[in-house]
């Protein structure tokens, strides 16, 4: 017996406010599971009936007022959840869950990452510290990590030169400088995990999920950077068959300034 599971992410920049592209995305994308950051909503704010109308029955939140926040919406029963705390910072970061697939089950870590701050220096900027803490103890943990698991959400860096615009123009900015480049990359090799959406597309071809509100026309100056990111373990990731970024949603009304990400798994 086959199963077939696709998987999206997407930093919405505040659920609330953005729950009509929501809505559009899962009516015409239908994926089984919508993982989101940075809901910018506590917990009993959640637009948890308009979602469950569309079939999403199945919803992991671990939010807080006006900033950060995850929620993890799936058409398939949760069999286990997790809210992990990192830094000792209360915040709202991180929402897993143990989702059925093929017969067994994947773990599902759903990231927000700080941001990090404009100066990449942790001495004179605590947002930036901060930020290499939380990495590191998220490979700290990953170490330990032994069943299939996915790894999903806005990281809030680039790793790769052909992630951003411009490698050389971006080298002393936060989220593409070589010291946070190589924490993610040492992040991901501590739980073993295989970048999904560079299998798709080549290292050496652009690839972007975040465009700046600032650009006046974001999709002609094209100047974007991966932020989000899609991680599997081995057995998990032999299992993908496809992959896409959906330019397009960047693009509706009152967008975020994410796109959306989605990973097709066939077992």
């Amino acid at each position: 017996m086959t199963d077939s599971l696709t998987i999206a992410t997407w930093n919405i920049n505040s659920v609330r406010l953005r729950l009509p592209i929501v809505e559009k995305f899962l009516l015409e994308y239908a994926p089984d599971v919508l993982c989101l950051q940075e809901t910018k909503c506590p917990d009993g704010n959640f637009p948890l009936a308009a979602l469950r109308k569309l079939g999403f029955e199945h919803i992991a939140i671990n939010g807080q007022k006006g900033y950060n926040g995850v929620a993890t919406l799936s058409r398939r029963p949760f069999l286990a959840e997790e809210r992990r705390g990192f830094c000792d910072k209360g915040d709202s970061r991180h929402v897993a869950t143990d989702i059925p697939f093929a017969g067994d089950k994947l773990s599902l870590h759903n990231f927000y990452v700080p941001a990090g701050g404009d100066e990449p220096n942790p001495e004179v900027n605590d947002k930036f510290a901060h930020k290499l803490a939380f990495l590191d103890e998220m490979g700290d943990w990953f170490a330990s990590f032994s069943s299939p698991s996915v790894v999903v959400g806005d990281l809030n860096i680039a790793p790769y030169e052909q992630d951003v615009w411009s490698h050389k123009a971006l080298l002393k900015v936060v989220s593409h400088t070589p010291g946070e480049c190589d924490k993610l990359e040492a992040v991901r090799e501590a739980g073993n995990f295989q970048d999904i959406m560079r299998r798709f597309v080549p290292v050496e071809e652009k690839l972007y999920t975040w465009w700046s509100y600032r650009a006046r026309d974001w999709s002609a100056a094209d100047k974007g950077r991966r932020l989000d990111h899609i991680w599997a373990t081995p057995d998990l990731a032999a299992t993908a068959t496809g992959m896409e970024v959906l330019r397009e949603a960047r693009g509706w009304e009152k967008p975020s300034d994410h796109a959306p990400v989605l990973m097709h798994l066939k077992a």
